[in-house]
Parts: C-alpha cells; sequence; structure tokens
C-alpha cells in the first residue's frame, strides 16, 4: 500500500512571505490558486485576516477577535492561479514596507451544494486533502452540517459571520472531546483549554462526534445563529501530508518528539488540558524560520507581531523530517504532563507513495 497519496504537499498547502507596498500587490508563488488564504502582519501588531473563496473576494475575518466579518474594498480582490491580489492599502494585510506572511490551502477551486445534513450547505472541497470549507445559514436549533468529505473531521473550526460571537473549535483527538457530556469545546480567539463543557446549545442537545457526511451544532450563536451566515474549516488527517492529534509535554529542553509521518511545513499547537494566559495558540512555519531552531511564533488569539509580549522569544521547535520536537519548557507546546493539540502540514512526506524514502531537507 501506498505510504502517501499526496508526493508533492505544496501542490495543496503552501506559505509565502511577502512585502506590503500600500497599494495593488500581486502575490504570487503560492503553486497554486489558493481558496483559504490567512494573513499576518509579522512586523507589528495587527489582527489576522482569513479570507476564502467561497465566503469571496473582500471579505475577511478576524482570529484573534469575536468581531463579525467584514468587507473591505482594499482587501484580497482576487484569487488567481498562483495567488491572490490585495486592492490597496488595508492595515493588517498590505501596509507599506510591512512583512507579511500568508499561509494558503487548495479547496476544490469551486463549490458545491450539500444536502446530507439538515440544513443545506455550500462546499468547496479536497477530498485528498482532508480540507473543506462549509457555509450555511443557521436556523438557531440543532443541526447537522454537510463538510463535503470522505472521512470525519478529526478538527473544525466554526465562526459566526453575521455577529460577534466566539470561534468554537470541535476536535476528536485531544483530552475531553466534544462528545463528551454537554460537549466540549475549545476557541480559536482565546486561551480555552478542552475542559469547558459547553450547554446543550453548544454542539447540540445530543452531541455527537462527527461523522464522515456531517457534523452536529446546537442553537448557541456561536455555532447556528438564526439566520446568520456561518462558515466552518473542517480538517482530517492525510497519511504523509498532514496529522491532527495530541501529545504530553515534558516540560524541558529536549521534548515529546511527534510523529507525523512527513517533515512538516507547518504547525499549531495549543495546550489542551490546562489554560492560562500563555496557553496560546502557537503556530510554526518552514519559511519564517527555514532552519531549526524554527522560533519564530505567531498565534491565532492575538493580534501581536512575531514573538510578541505575550509569546516571547523562548518558544523553538525542531521541524524534523518526520515529525517535531519542542525545545523550551513552554506553556505553548511543551507544559510538563498536560496533553497539547497539534495540527501539522508537510514539506515533504517521510515516505514517497511509491515506498521510497525521501531525503526532507
Amino acid at each position: 500500500m501506498a505510504y502517501t497519496t499526496i508526493d508533492k504537499p505544496t501542490d495543496y498547502f503552501n506559505t509565502v512571505l511577502y512585502t506590503g507596498n500600500g497599494s495593488s500587490n500581486a502575490i504570487t508563488g503560492v503553486g497554486f490558486q489558493p481558496d483559504w488564504i490567512w494573513l499576518k502582519n509579522r512586523s507589528t501588531n495587527n489582527s489576522h485576516q482569513l479570507y476564502d473563496a467561497v465566503r469571496g473576494t473582500t471579505k475577511y475575518i478576524e482570529s484573534d477577535n469575536t468581531d463579525s466579518e467584514y468587507t473591505s474594498s482594499d482587501g484580497i480582490s482576487a484569487f488567481g492561479t498562483d495567488g491572490f491580489t490585495i486592492a490597496g492599502n488595508l492595515t493588517g494585510a498590505n501596509n507599506s514596507g510591512g512583512n507579511f506572511v500568508s499561509w494558503n490551502w487548495l479547496g476544490a477551486n469551486g463549490t458545491a451544494s450539500n444536502s446530507n445534513g439538515s440544513i443545506t450547505s455550500t462546499v468547496s472541497a479536497n477530498t485528498t486533502a482532508g480540507f473543506s470549507i462549509v457555509t450555511w445559514t443557521g436556523n438557531g436549533s440543532d443541526a447537522t452540517i454537510g463538510h463535503g468529505l470522505s472521512s470525519a473531521p478529526e478538527m473544525y473550526v466554526v465562526k459566526n459571520r453575521s455577529d460577534s460571537a466566539d470561534w468554537r473549535v470541535g476536535q476528536t483527538v485531544a483530552g475531553n472531546i466534544m462528545t463528551g457530556g454537554n460537549g466540549y469545546y475549545m476557541e480559536w480567539n482565546d486561551t480555552k483549554a478542552s475542559t469547558n463543557p459547553g450547554s446543550a446549545t453548544t454542539w447540540g442537545s445530543t452531541p455527537t462526534a462527527p461523522t464522515a457526511s456531517v457534523f452536529t451544532v446546537g442553537s448557541n450563536n456561536a455555532h447556528n445563529g438564526s439566520s446568520d451566515s456561518m462558515v466552518a474549516y473542517c480538517f482530517h488527517s492525510v497519511k504523509g501530508y498532514s496529522k491532527i492529534g495530541s501529545y504530553k509535554g515534558n516540560g524541558n529542553a529536549d521534548g515529546t518528539f511527534v510523529y507525523t509521518g512527513f517533515k512538516p511545513a507547518w504547525v499549531m499547537t495549543k495546550c489542551a488540558s490546562t489554560s492560562s494566559t500563555y496557553t496560546v495558540w502557537g503556530m510554526w512555519d518552514n519559511k519564517r524560520n527555514p532552519f531549526n531552531a524554527s522560533s519564530n511564533v505567531l498565534a491565532t488569539d492575538l493580534n501581536e507581531a512575531e514573538n510578541g509580549s505575550t509569546i516571547g522569544t523562548t518558544q523553538p521547535m525542531d521541524l524534523l523530517s518526520n515529525g517535531f520536537k519542542a525545545r523550551a519548557n513552554s506553556s505553548i507546546h511543551n507544559l510538563s504532563g498536560e496533553t497539547h493539540l497539534y495540527m501539522a502540514f508537510a514539506e515533504s512526506p517521510f515516505v514517497t507513495s511509491t515506498g521510497i524514502p525521501n531525503n526532507a531537507r
């Protein structure tokens, strides 16, 4: 059996660095037409901006707060075959002289109506890469939503686009998962651990794990606000390309080795078993730090620049040929005895689809 179905991960996920120019700015080098684009100013404190092709150009949401969707004519004006175009001088996306990172994912380069759930959704699903973008109109009740993937999502993130609401994270791999009790949840915009049982309105009156066709939502405004526009980003692991899982931290500079089966290009971690001011959602990648130890960290729940006052400068991680390892006692990715959730995407698989070991850089 082939080890991976994706020999060239950069056909599905890629990180691009660029410099803002304060006017029309065509960003190239992605290698494909991205359907989901996540932008962050690395130099100054500006909110993250998340765009996707399902919601359409000019529309973005900020992962570090509860705000509803923004529309700006200076935002992303086009999704191109090798990148995207930013129309103008939008703070946080194209400040003149600013250093920016763009994380880019390939969906379906199109949408389809999905009637697998009790509410019809609009989906851009890449079943090869285990990633989908899902939009629907909420009805304020328990509901199921079709996600378009071929396997059950291990992590999915829901945001109300119309109203102020938290980014709710459902996950099935770390600590108390959303199937227990009233449904546990985490939030992309804050440091909550997976120790927070919701009410019956969170993931529904009878929370159930996602299936290969649908995930559940309750009547809570953050999950399924009545007549509100909703969006979800859904992920499941793909052998040799992506991995969603958990590990126990050991609290020292020779951190727990986490096997992924590939050299990571991008890693997100979050302590799932306890929370504090510093247990943020940390993100590392192979472009901002091409050599180990990777230490330039951004966080989904903070508008801070790289290694800002909350994160600090002592959060190193080694991106290895078949996984990653924390290189510090860190609240972000290596608290002793605590469970950490992670999601990672590949630079190169450890073994190719033909069974040949890959000489990862």
